[in-house]
């Protein structure tokens, strides 16, 4: 579980993937943020919601260095008990994150928010790789929640929304076979 949270007090999300677009939770606020420290990568294998144990898919992570721009939601006190158990289901499925309680920025104050960071020590993890590596992984791989390919775009169409411009995905997308 992800200690730290007092009863009574709304909670923060921070989304960089999946959890901008298809979050899972009641959230009553949504407002761009940025975490530094961190960046959005493809970092972590997938052998369930993207892909399979015989056919893998990729999944982003925030990994260590440089800063992220993404979505701080705020759910209200009366759901985040709630939201913080699925979190907990949803993103600890295989353990390759570390949940963990970080400062992210908005436009006009920071807020403390629960997040969820790639574990380098873990055997999901992979190293940095070139764009066409992820591209070939991504390419036809498909788990319980859909295709890989699908997730890379549902997550670009949402940082468009948002206004941010990710080159790392966007190389990704660019060689797509």
């Amino acid at each position: 579980m992800l200690d730290g949270y007092t009863q009574g007090d709304a909670l923060w999300v921070f989304g960089y993937g999946s959890l901008m677009w298809s979050p899972g939770f009641p959230v009553a606020e949504r407002a761009a943020a940025l975490l530094r420290g961190w960046h959005r990568r493809f970092c972590v294998v997938s052998h369930v919601y993207r892909g399979t144990p015989e056919k893998p898919g990729l999944v982003l992570g925030l990994d260590r260095g440089g800063a992220c721009r993404g979505l701080a939601m705020r759910v209200e006190p009366k759901h985040a008990r709630e939201a913080l158990d699925y979190l907990w289901d949803r993103e600890m499925i295989t353990r390759v994150y570390r949940p963990m309680w970080r400062e992210v920025e908005l436009a006009q104050r920071k807020v403390r928010a629960a997040t969820f960071v790639a574990d380098r020590a873990h055997e999901h993890y992979v190293p940095e790789r070139d764009p066409a590596w992820a591209a070939r992984t991504i390419a036809d791989a498909i788990g319980q929640n859909g295709s890989n390919r699908d997730y890379l775009k549902a997550t670009l169409a949402e940082l468009d929304q948002l206004g941010i411009h990710d080159r790392h995905l966007r190389a990704v997308l660019a060689a797509l076979p």
